[in-house]
């Protein structure tokens, strides 16, 4: 296993941490999980408040004897966002007390999403006043943030320098957080990738034509690569359902270098694809169409339309297509159905895409039975 600096917090992570929103299915199953990340070098544990009985699980088992002392171990959860600095108060002795613990390595804000959010977190009477205490007494050491947000309000809230570090999505076949990994590094901000596997693309069940165009390397590890490659990144997130699920993403855990020729050749074989299969249909995903009357989301209903049609990741794009609608604002936006051809986009889109046309095909290739997110 390596380790990074986690910006200006002064910790050293692991390059993978271990997220545990999903080994759930019992207590034994979790503790057996925990034990194996921690046996092979991960040191870094992230939980939440709105994580189930993870909170629980996960003191049981720091309670128990580990391969490693406590201090060795950095634990991470995190807590909404909320105008009432009281509520967060009491939110932070929850949490310590579920995870039987007198301290938090780090907490973050769970869900900066909205402008709104952010407010709250600005406001001298919101949370931040109940973490500052917390930080002052020592009860919480360092403050960061987790965001589904979009571009703007993400670099927004890393320009209030309230934070040490940042968890987001940013992945090969989502890159458009990168202004946000940069803005974050120049202000040296931990960088913690969330959730590469899954919202990365569903990548531990890869489609055929997606695995033929990464190998020799599976789709999952080339995406590991990617990030890992950028010193700026310093851990990624593992989600696992259970321990053997552990045992992909740390295949990959002692390479250091940067990509390789044959990785890049990989990345080259995608791009062709996605031009040769797209041809005048590719959305660059630049946002210029945005925003939309109706209020579709529709570079990332044509990001997904991107994947299936070129990479035949149509699992994958039905599951967060699915999520328009009803997932609140951790996934906003409505379906491309809901395009009355109004005509706003066409003359600030680039490439000059027929946008109503392909969010009606993207609706009528993705549609199905609505999805939550997995906690709601």
């Amino acid at each position: 296993m390596r380790y990074r600096r986690f910006g200006k917090t002064e910790l050293l992570l692991s390059v993978f941490s271990l997220g545990t929103m999903r080994c759930l299915a019992s207590e034994s199953e979790a503790h057996a999980t925990v034990c194996q990340a921690i046996a092979r070098g991960i040191n870094h544990i992230e939980t939440a408040r709105g994580y189930g009985k993870s909170e629980q699980y996960l003191g049981k088992i720091l309670k128990t004897e580990l391969s490693v002392p406590r201090k060795q171990l950095h634990i991470t959860t995190k807590l909404p966002p909320t105008p009432d600095a009281s509520l967060m108060r009491q939110w932070i002795e929850e949490s310590l007390q579920r995870l039987q613990l007198d301290y938090l390595d780090c907490l973050a804000i769970h869900g900066i999403n909205t402008w709104e959010h952010l407010a709250w977190v600005e406001s001298p009477t919101g949370c931040m006043q109940a973490i500052k205490e917390a930080m002052a007494d020592g009860r919480v050491r360092h403050i960061g943030f987790s965001t589904h947000a979009q571009l703007d309000v993400i670099l927004a809230a890393i320009k209030t320098d309230l934070f040490e570090f940042i968890n987001l999505h940013y992945y090969y076949f989502s890159q458009r957080n990168a202004a946000a990994i940069e803005s974050a590094h120049n202000k040296d901000m931990g960088i913690f990738i969330i959730s590469p596997a899954d919202k990365g693309g569903q990548l531990y069940t890869p489609p055929p034509k997606l695995e033929q165009l990464c190998a020799p390397f599976s789709p999952l590890e080339l995406n590991y690569r990617f990030l890992l490659s950028d010193r700026r990144i310093t851990t990624l997130s593992i989600g696992p359902a259970n321990s053997t699920e552990l045992i992909a993403p740390l295949a990959v855990a002692n390479q250091d270098e940067p990509l390789t020729q044959l990785e890049v050749e990989a990345f080259l074989r995608l791009e062709a694809q996605a031009k040769e299969a797209l041809g005048t249909d590719h959305c660059s995903q630049c946002y210029a169409c945005l925003p939309c009357p109706e209020t579709i989301h529709i570079p990332e209903v044509l990001r997904l339309r991107n994947l299936a049609v070129a990479y035949e990741m149509s699992n994958f794009s039905q599951y967060r297509y699915q999520m328009f609608e009803n997932a609140g604002h951790w996934f906003p936006g409505v379906k491309g159905n809901r395009c009355t051809s109004c005509g706003d986009c066409l003359p600030r889109c680039p490439e000059q895409l027929d946008i109503p046309a392909l969010l009606a095909d993207t609706h009528q290739r993705l549609n199905g039975q609505p999805r939550r997110r997995l906690w709601e």
